[in-house]
């Protein structure tokens, strides 16, 4: 089974997929000739892409939206993705990402992407700003409980 590209999987879909636990919000997409490098397989870049892709719709879906002047910022603070197997031009794919700890104003993203197994993992500290970036303010309560409950997220 195909999933259309670049629609929310939910846990059902994903376990369709073979995707196992804990994952349960994903996105299925293909590579494109631009993530390829000169070794003809996907850059390394690439899943670094797909991981701040898949957050966008995440955060959506979870009660955080992108660009509400009454919501807070969400920053990167570090990101990193690490390289399980090579993955080639026209492979199908799913990004998967999840919160695996919670704060008052930061949190934990863990992500991976799976190709039939995984191909890439990463993890990423995000922090809650003001519209101004000069200081952190707690995250919406919406979407701190979603990620609680849908992710198991451990609060703090």
């Amino acid at each position: 089974m195909t999933p259309e590209y670049l629609k929310p999987l939910g846990p059902d879909a994903l376990r369709r997929l073979s995707i196992p636990e804990p994952w349960n919000f994903g996105i299925a997409d293909r590579v494109r000739f631009s993530e390829i490098d000169a070794l003809d397989h996907v850059n390394n870049t690439a899943p670094l892409r797909w991981f701040e892709s898949l957050r966008v719709a995440y955060m959506s879906a979870y009660g955080q939206p992108y660009g509400a002047p009454d919501s807070p910022q969400i920053v990167v603070k570090t990101l990193s993705a690490e390289y399980h197997k090579p993955m080639f031009l026209g492979e199908d794919y799913v990004v998967t990402g999840r919160t695996s700890r919670v704060g008052r104003t930061s949190f934990v993203k863990e992500y991976a992407v799976f190709s039939g197994d995984l191909r890439y993992s990463g993890t990423a500290v995000m922090v809650c700003v003001t519209a101004d970036g000069t200081a952190t303010t707690p995250m919406l309560p919406e979407f701190r409980r979603q990620v609680i409950d849908r992710d198991g997220a451990q609060g703090a």
